[in-house]
């Protein structure tokens, strides 16, 4: 399974090609339908694949925590995918998929792992509204396999949050509002439920209006919609979009060529574009400065990502004052 893994590094220039690399994964066949689906997860997310080792269990965890392993000294907690999501299933889990993603280390208990298989983020589908609403926003994008079989993408920070209770209200308490907050209008983009939700308690915390979409490709809709309203008023954009905030995997266009398209088109001319990601690599940090990101701010600070819109709304209106 190591050799699954190997080139990790090399595939990091997928980055801002708008493609992707996932590792296709199972976990068990589904006692209620008799059927065993595939899952998938991001290979920039996933540290390694092994045996499952000696998981040690700790008193009052969540349902879907199995316990903790310790791995070259760290301790991680051990999540059962397929008890997290509701499938009841009576094969062994023997495969862990160790993940890593801003800051945090985490295994999830698999059956089997398949192959890595690469894609353009075009061939990632939104899900029906159906099922993101009886999968409470679980499933964040859908593939078709040359064989017609459907792979789904898990939210594996729905998983980490709901296993960990960070997004606790608490971490919103102190973020203060914008005197000037009635003068501007975020537009964001996340496939995340849990990250489009953190980020708008936080925009509400400041006060401030926004705009939400679910991937790149509907906020760059969204976006040239307000620009050709822009052109037909005799307006700036710039009077009607204050800054962009972008996540970086997105099905259907990713925030690199959002970012691209946002920078390579004059009329956005003096918007910033934050890139807000759990992918917190300086690697992936360097790639977004190199499309155009004006910063970068990890997933899941929701005090960082306030002091760092509250920073680059001012500068924004200190440089409009200026000119």
């Amino acid at each position: 399974m190591s050799d699954l893994l190997k080139n990790i590094d090399a595939r990091t220039r997928l980055a801002g090609t708008n493609k992707l690399e996932i590792l296709l994964f199972t976990l068990g066949v589904d006692q209620r339908t008799g059927r065993r689906e595939t899952f998938g997860i991001n290979v920039f997310k996933v540290r390694e694949v092994m045996r499952t080792p000696k998981i040690t269990a700790a008193p009052e965890m969540p349902a879907s925590v199995e316990g903790m392993v310790s791995l070259r000294g760290v301790l991680v907690p051990v999540v059962d995918l397929a008890r997290y999501v509701g499938i009841g299933v009576e094969t062994p889990r023997d495969i862990m998929i160790v993940t890593e993603y801003n800051g945090h280390t985490q295994g999830f208990l698999v059956e089997a792992v398949d192959t890595i298989l690469r894609l353009d983020w075009s061939q990632m589908r939104v899900p029906p509204e159906m099922l993101t609403a009886n999968l409470g926003g679980l499933v964040t994008a859908v593939t078709e396999l040359a064989d017609k079989k459907l792979v789904m993408m898990l939210d594996v920070e729905k998983v980490l949050s709901e296993t960990t209770n960070y997004d606790d209200d608490f971490i919103f308490k102190d973020i203060e509002r914008l005197p000037d907050a009635d003068e501007h209008v975020v537009f964001f983009a996340d496939d995340s439920s849990v990250a489009r939700r953190q980020i708008s308690q936080t925009l509400d915390a400041m006060g401030v209006r926004y705009v939400g979409s679910v991937n790149g490709r509907q906020a760059w809709e969204e976006l040239k919609k307000v620009a050709a309203h822009a052109d037909a008023t005799g307006r700036k954009v710039t009077d009607l979009v204050s800054l962009v905030l972008t996540d970086v995997e997105m099905p259907e266009m990713d925030g690199y060529i959002l970012t691209k398209q946002i920078k390579s088109d004059r009329r956005f001319a003096g918007v910033p574009v934050l890139m807000h990601s759990s992918l917190s690599g300086m690697s992936n940090q360097q790639l977004g400065m190199s499309v155009g990101v004006d910063e970068y701010v990890p997933k899941f600070e929701p005090q960082r990502l306030a002091q760092t819109l509250a920073r680059l709304l001012a500068e924004r209106g200190h440089n409009s004052d200026t000119k």
